[in-house]
């Protein structure tokens, strides 16, 4: 696992918040839910097998999706469909290549990126695996990229954060309480000095090595992640080579707090030695990086500094890119000068940008992009050419019909181009099979509302504010739909229902959360 050190960061206010949300939020509510508590609360399932110590699959994975319900309503979750669903299609073929690791709950696996430039990655309960903007930059192969989600895949395969709580038990709670103690302390007084004090001291020590798994349990993971790696058809010099990368710049950069993964998880030499073994056992086996990898990149590179002054900082590193770059990086920098132009509203510029990037990297490639006939549609919609962005996206969705980001497009395409009819239904198809897109649900309220139903416009926007994690507008949003003068009685008999379903979970959340 690579969870964030703090020591080097405590006089951060930023660093001490996103401490708490990505590390000891999700492990105070994990740890919150031990037996005494579940004794109160006599409707929540058992915490499993307490001879093995551990949480029983089920617990976990309500642990990782109530976790992941309060990830994804944090600012720094990264909701860019592209970057989402191309980690997804990358974990999807580790996964489908050792179906074994979705253990006996069958996980679905889901993968997603947090901006934060430190270079983590970290496995949540349940399958729920994330990485920082900062990982994605530093990797330099899609073999590097998919060695490291293997790692953390093999830490929820074996169960090691299961094992982990169990076996520490209330044990955690007294230093994780000296550690948000001094993270509270340091920002509602703006000071790092009361911070500092009490987490740099002991109590500080002792919880960073509690949140750290035991080396035998990296070992595990490495060994689970290698064969996933091997078996999924990647280079499995992947890992080595972005290990050895990691160990070479923490030499070099003893206080780089950019490299919270070699603090919190040391590369010991066995460590590193075992997988060199492992790597000439094999037959080497080249893996071509699929072209959208060196795309994501560059949307990981804006979507890391988010602000509007941060563009202009950006350009000299894609001219770079495309003057000594290879054909593919130099594709790449020319897509890194289109979307900031699209961030600019500066649309003919972007698609001129985005035309280059297709010539640079060969017709055959541009074919097999799914991120380049995506931003092409999204240019489309700039430029106000609705037909031809309808146009564009069906037939992308010939070549990729699996694709969540094209499908919205799609429907975005039917809306702007006035087929309110057409898109509603194909809309509400799409949430029968996709209902935890939030994505849909916002369509379909701009759909509802071109057609003036008001009462499922507020339903349609409810149902998406739940799936981003935002349960108080959700609720709020159902108020406004029962307000409605078009609400109908089936309409109020769903609106109560819903209400009543997320209340109790707000309960939950709040028994939870003390």
């Amino acid at each position: 696992m690579y969870h964030s050190a703090m020591q080097h960061n405590c006089h951060d206010k930023k660093k001490l918040h996103r401490f708490f949300r990505v590390c000891l939020f999700p492990l105070l509510l994990m740890l919150a839910v031990q037996p005494p508590l579940y004794a109160q609360y006599g409707n929540l399932p058992d915490l499993g097998d307490t001879a093995r110590g551990e949480l029983s699959p089920k617990m976990e994975y309500k642990l990782g999706t109530e976790i992941m319900q309060r990830v994804k309503a944090d600012p720094d979750y990264v909701k860019d469909g592209l970057l989402i669903e191309y980690l997804n299609n990358l974990g999807s073929v580790l996964v489908s290549a050792s179906p074994g690791v979705r253990g006996e709950m069958g996980y679905d696996f889901f993968f997603f990126a947090v901006r934060d430039p430190t270079l983590n990655a970290f496995a949540l309960p349940g399958g729920f695996i994330g990485v920082h903007t900062g990982l994605l930059l530093a990797t330099q192969s899609e073999s590097e990229l998919a060695s490291v989600l293997a790692h953390e895949i093999g830490h929820v395969s074996q169960r090691h954060i299961a094992r982990m709580i169990g076996q520490q038990k209330q044990d955690m709670l007294v230093p994780i309480a000296a550690i948000l103690l001094g993270a509270l302390v340091g920002v509602a007084s703006k000071s790092s000095d009361a911070a500092g004090a009490i987490v740099t001291g002991g109590q500080g020590w002792a919880i960073q090595r509690q949140l750290n798994f035991s080396r035998e349990a990296e070992s595990e993971a490495d060994r689970i992640g290698f064969q996933i790696l091997r078996d999924a058809g990647f280079d499995t010099n992947g890992m080595v080579q972005f290990f050895g990368r990691l160990q070479r710049a923490s030499r070099a950069y003893a206080e780089n707090p950019s490299l919270s993964y070699l603090r919190t998880h040391p590369l010991t030499t066995d460590r590193i030695a075992d997988i060199q073994g492992r790597v000439r056992s094999e037959h080497y086996r080249q893996h071509a990086d699929n072209p959208d990898f060196s795309f994501i990149r560059i949307r990981a590179r804006l979507l890391q500094d988010n602000q509007p002054s941060a563009l202009d900082s950006v350009i000299p590193h894609f001219s770079e890119q495309i003057q000594r770059g290879d054909r593919v990086q130099a594709a790449a920098g020319h897509y890194g000068m289109a979307l900031v132009a699209m961030q600019k509203g500066e649309w003919d510029k972007a698609n001129r940008a985005l035309n280059q990037a297709r010539k640079t990297l060969g017709e055959k490639a541009v074919t097999n992009s799914l991120v380049l006939a995506s931003t092409a549609i999204e240019i489309k919609f700039g430029l106000g050419r609705k037909a031809e962005a309808l146009q564009d996206t069906s037939a992308a969705i010939q070549r990729f019909p699996a694709s969540r980001v094209l499908s919205n497009q799609y429907a975005r395409a039917l809306l702007e181009s006035g087929k309110h009819g057409k898109a509603a239904e194909y809309l509400r198809k799409q949430a029968i099979m996709y209902r935890a897109d939030p994505a849909i649900h916002n369509l379909l309220a701009r759909v509802y509302g071109a057609q003036n139903k008001i009462a499922m416009m507020h339903m349609e926007l409810a149902e998406a504010y739940h799936l981003s994690g935002g349960l108080s507008a959700a609720l709020e949003q159902l108020r406004l739909a029962r307000a409605a003068p078009d609400a109908t009685f089936y309409d109020n008999s769903i609106i109560d229902a819903r209400e009543r379903e997320w209340r109790r979970e707000r309960v939950e959340e709040m028994k939870n959360t003390k």
